[in-house]
């Protein structure tokens, strides 16, 4: 059985090499996907000499590295959720946390609110804020009604999601026509990167989040069995889930602000890895976040090229493939495994 343990852990490592090595290749020829007369020489030649390594370095590189930051950071919290919920379908999406976090951006956008401090800027607080007071209200409709939490986790969320975008509505209603295509924005998700500060934005949300959801790697499995298996292992699951809460919330704040609700991806990316990898947190964390930043970047390189120069909506391309992906998941699993 030792032997049994040590191959099967050996198999999963490398697995996770490989998925390591294809993640570099992606996020390496990203930039290269639509380039077509910039040479390498003119590649490694001064930003301020050459216009085309200019975009190169100060627009293509950055907007790969917020891609894949972001991508990660919504697989990470969708796999937390699933564990917590042990429901395949949870993700910050559709528990209405992505749309209170586009809440508040929207909300800091009207108000023409603007400040930063220590490199966050207004918008990330606001959406931090926004994203904090959705779940804190799906967790308290769930609660509501004793015994049954969990099955009524997707529609407390999608409650909670249609009530955000009525007020983001009418807060476009009020909004002027700067104003409105701003807000606009955030709700169909995009990346619109120039420079690094936005890849310095998210870069502390993304990777205290991945440290923080490493160290509970063990909770989480436990979490998976049931709350009550987790209790009687020694887990403070109030506490555990209060913080794993405020995490999400922070990271889903951060990257909200940045790229808008990006759909879908918190829901694709967990479950592909948790056939690859199976259902162990020590496995399934690194696949997750390594998956979900690549699948970003691959959607936004087809969002940027399909219909060159023009640019569809990043989240248009991850609600084209998450829609039937989670359609897919909702047949083939069986009712006790939804809910």
């Amino acid at each position: 059985m030792i032997n049994t343990f040590r191959k099967n852990h050996f198999q999963k490592c490398a697995t996770l090499i490989w998925l390591a090595f294809f993640s570099i290749l992606i996020m390496l020829g990203a930039p290269l996907i639509g380039v077509s007369q910039l040479s390498w020489s003119e590649v490694f030649q001064r930003v301020s000499e050459n216009r085309d390594a200019m975009i190169f370095w100060q627009i293509r590189i950055p907007r790969v590295l917020v891609a894949f930051l972001a991508g990660a950071t919504f697989a990470l919290s969708g796999m937390v959720f699933q564990a917590l919920f042990r429901n395949p379908l949870v993700s910050p999406f559709t528990l209405g946390v992505s749309a209170g976090a586009s809440f508040g951006a929207a909300l800091s956008i009207w108000l023409g609110i603007t400040f930063t401090f220590f490199g966050i800027t207004s918008i990330s607080v606001f959406s931090f804020f926004g994203a904090v007071f959705s779940i804190v209200c799906v967790w308290f409709l769930a609660k509501i009604k004793k015994g049954s939490s969990i099955s009524t986790m997707l529609l407390a969320g999608v409650a909670v999601s249609f009530f955000f975008a009525s007020f983001i509505m009418f807060i476009q209603y009020l909004s002027d026509i700067n104003q409105a295509a701003q807000i606009t924005r955030w709700i169909m998700g995009g990346l619109f990167v120039f420079g690094y500060e936005q890849v310095l934005n998210i870069l502390p949300f993304t990777m205290i989040g991945f440290g923080v959801i490493w160290f509970f790697t063990n909770e989480l499995n436990l979490f998976t069995t049931g709350e009550e298996m987790a209790q009687s292992r020694g887990v403070h699951v109030d506490g555990m889930v209060r913080i794993l809460f405020f995490l999400i919330s922070l990271m889903i704040g951060g990257v909200v602000a940045v790229c808008g609700p990006i759909a879908f991806v918190g829901i694709v990316a967990p479950h592909i890895c948790r056939l690859l990898f199976g259902s162990n947190h020590l496995y399934l964390t690194p696949a997750t976040f390594l998956f979900g930043g690549s699948f970003l970047v691959v959607c936004d390189a087809v969002s940027r090229t399909v219909l060159a120069p023009a640019e569809i909506p990043l989240g248009v391309i991850t609600a084209l493939i998450g829609g039937p992906f989670f359609l897919w998941i909702l047949i083939t699993r069986s009712g006790e495994d939804i809910i």
